[in-house]
C-alpha cells in the first residue's frame, strides 16, 4: 500500500518562523534542511521537518530593512552550518545564533556571491571571512592540537579536521569543509531543465541517481507530472544498484582500514565487476544521466534483465561468505567494536538518516515510510542497530547489501511493461516543488522554482551529508587518533554534496 507523503507549506512572518520551529521540536519533528532563495527580489529562507509521513516547510520573506532571520539552531543544532551557509551566499544574519563564523567562505569572496553585486550593509560581519578560521581550542595540561587536511595523501577531497588530543585519545574534533563549493545553486539560476538535471547528478558523483531522482521529483511535483509505472521500477533499481555499489566499496575500505588487505582486493573486485556491468546495461559506471525529469533513459532488453538477476545471485552468494569471515575475524572485531560509538540519544537528537542514523537505532527510511512504486507492493526489510560503533555501520551496511539485492532481483522479476518516461508536457507559470529520496547515505532534499518556459528561477539540494557530518564529531572524541580514518570510513560522508 502507497502511504503518501503529506506535505505542507506555510508562508510565515519572523515570530511564525520561530513558532513553527519550537512547535517542530515539540512534536519530535527531525530537521531535514534550511536554505533560502530569492523571490522577486526578497530573499525567503525555508525549514523543513519530517516525521513519518509528514513534511512541513516553513518559508519567512526576510524584510529588506532588516537583512536577518531567525536562527532555529538552539532548537535543532543541524540547522548551525546552514544557516551560516545562507550568511555566507546571501549575506543574511541569524539572529542571535551563538555561532557567526563563516562556513563556506574561505576569506575569498568579495562579497556574498547569490547577494548582487555589494554586500549588504549587515554583512560588516562580526567575524570577518578569513583564510585563518577561528577553531575552537580545548585548554589544559598536555593537550596539543593536530591538524589534518585539507590536502590528504589519497585521491580523496579535500576537508580540514582540527584534533585536540592528550597523548593518543582525541578530546575534540572539528571540521572546516567547503573546499569543493562548486555554486550549484547559482549555477542552476536560470538554466533549462537539460542543463539543472546534469548538474543536479554532478552534486557528488557517488550519490547521482539520489541526486538526480530528488531533483526530477521536485519538477514533477512543481508541475503535477507522474512517471510510467516502468520508469518508476527502473529508477528504483538504479538507486538500489548505487546503494550496492558504495557499500560494497566502503566495506573493502572499511576491512582494509583495520589491517585485513584481503577484505580490500575482495570488496573491489566486486564492486569493479558490478559497475562494469552497469557501463555495458546503462552506459554509465555510476549511472549518471540516467534520470531525467519525467522517467529514465534506458530500458533494458530481457537479456540486460537476466543479466542483471544472475549476477545478483552470484554477487550475493559471496557477500555471505565475505560476511562470515570479517564476522569471525576476532582482530577485525577488536577494531570495530566500541570505536567511534555515536549513542541513539545523539543520533535522535541531531535527527539523523540513513544508515548511519540507522546503527545508532533511528528507523527513518523513507522507502518504508512513504513508499513510491515499486516499494508500494514490494516491502522494504528495514535494518537497524543500536550500538552506535563502527561494527554495527558495518553489520548495517552489510544488511543493505544483501536487501538490495533481494530487492534489484524482485523489481526485476515483476519489471511491468510499457513507457520509461512521459515529457514533462505542457509549461506553465510559476510553480514550487520538492522532491525527497532515500539515497544510499540517507534523505536527500531537491526543492526547485521553476518559471515560464521551464527556466529554473531557484533550486536547493540538501546531501544527507549535512547533517551526518556534525555527527561525525561527536563519534571520534574518547577514541585514538589511529582510529579516527577507521570511524571517518565507517560514515563515509561527502565532502562535495555539502559543499554544493
Amino acid at each position: 500500500m502507497t502511504t503518501t507523503l503529506a506535505t505542507t507549506v506555510l508562508d510565515l512572518d519572523g515570530p511564525g518562523y520561530e513558532n513553527l520551529s519550537r512547535r517542530m521540536h515539540e512534536e519530535q519533528y527531525r530537521l531535514v534542511s534550511v536554505w533560502a532563495s530569492e523571490d522577486h527580489r526578497n530573499i525567503r529562507v525555508f525549514s523543513a521537518y519530517m516525521n513519518g509521513v509528514n513534511l512541513v516547510i516553513g518559508r519567512f520573506s526576510v524584510p529588506g530593512t532588516e537583512q536577518t532571520f531567525p536562527s532555529i539552531a538552539s532548537l535543532f543544532p543541524a540547522a548551525s552550518r546552514m544557516e551560516r551557509t545562507i550568511r555566507d551566499l546571501w549575506g543574511w544574519r541569524p539572529a542571535n545564533a551563538h555561532d557567526l563564523r563563516p562556513w563556506l567562505d574561505h576569506g575569498l569572496w568579495k562579497h556574498p556571491p547569490l547577494s548582487g553585486e555589494s554586500p549588504p550593509a549587515s554583512n560588516s560581519p562580526d567575524t570577518p571571512p578569513s583564510a585563518d578560521y577561528a577553531f575552537i581550542p580545548v585548554e589544559g595540561v598536555g593537550v596539543h592540537e593536530i591538524p589534518v587536511g585539507p590536502v590528504h595523501a589519497g585521491l580523496i577531497e579535500p576537508g580540514h579536521f582540527r584534533f585536540q588530543v592528550v597523548g593518543e585519545k582525541v578530546l575534540r574534533l572539528e571540521e572546516r569543509l567547503g573546499y569543493t563549493h562548486k555554486g550549484i545553486e547559482r549555477l542552476w539560476q536560470g538554466s533549462s531543465l537539460e542543463k539543472a538535471i546534469k548538474l543536479a547528478g554532478r552534486i557528488s558523483g557517488d550519490t547521482t541517481v539520489g541526486h538526480a531522482l530528488a531533483f526530477s521529483r521536485a519538477v514533477e511535483s512543481a508541475r503535477g507530472h507522474r512517471v510510467p509505472l516502468r520508469g518508476q521500477y527502473l529508477r528504483a533499481l538504479l538507486l538500489e544498484r548505487e546503494r550496492i555499489a558504495n557499500h560494497l566499496g566502503d566495506l573493502g575500505a572499511l576491512a582494509n582500514d583495520a589491517g585485513l588487505g584481503f577484505g580490500l582486493s575482495q570488496f573491489i573486485i566486486l564492486k569493479e565487476g558490478f559497475l562494469r556491468q552497469n557501463r555495458t546495461i546503462f552506459g554509465h559506471r555510476l549511472l549518471m544521466d540516467q534520470i531525467l525529469p519525467g522517467g529514465v533513459v534506458t530500458n533494458p532488453d530481457p537479456e540486460s534483465v537476466a543479466t542483471m538477476i544472475s549476477e545478483g545471485e552470484a554477487l550475493l552468494e559471496q557477500i555471505r561468505v565475505l560476511e562470515t569471515i570479517i564476522n569471525e575475524h576476532g582482530g577485525l572485531q577488536d577494531r570495530f567494536f566500541g570505536t567511534g560509538i555515536l549513542t541513539p540519544e545523539a543520533a535522535q537528537e541531531w535527527g539523523l538518516c540513513g544508515f548511519v542514523g540507522r546503527a545508532s537505532g533511528q528507523k527513518t527510511d523513507l522507502r518504508t515510510s512513504c513508499p513510491e512504486p515499486p516499494f508500494d507492493t514490494i516491502a522494504v526489510n528495514r535494518g537497524v542497530d543500536t550500538g552506535g560503533d563502527v561494527r554495527a555501520r558495518v553489520a548495517i551496511r552489510f544488511f543493505e547489501v544483501i536487501e538490495s539485492l533481494r530487492l534489484q532481483r524482485l523489481i526485476l522479476e515483476s519489471l511491468p511493461e510499457g513507457a520509461i518516461s512521459e515529457t514533462t508536457g505542457t509549461t506553465g507559470g510559476e510553480g514550487e516543488g520538492v522532491g525527497l529520496v532515500e539515497g544510499w547515505r540517507g534523505e536527500i532534499l531537491c526543492w526547485v522554482h521553476l518559471g515560464e518556459g521551464e527556466k529554473i528561477l531557484a533550486a536547493h539540494a540538501h546531501d544527507p551529508s549535512t547533517i551526518l557530518w556534525p555527527a561525525l564529531e561527536w563519534a571520534v572524541p574518547g577514541n585514538l587518533v589511529a582510529d579516527f580514518p577507521l570511524i571517518n570510513k565507517s560514515f563515509n560522508l561527502s565532502y562535495s554534496g555539502q559543499d554544493g
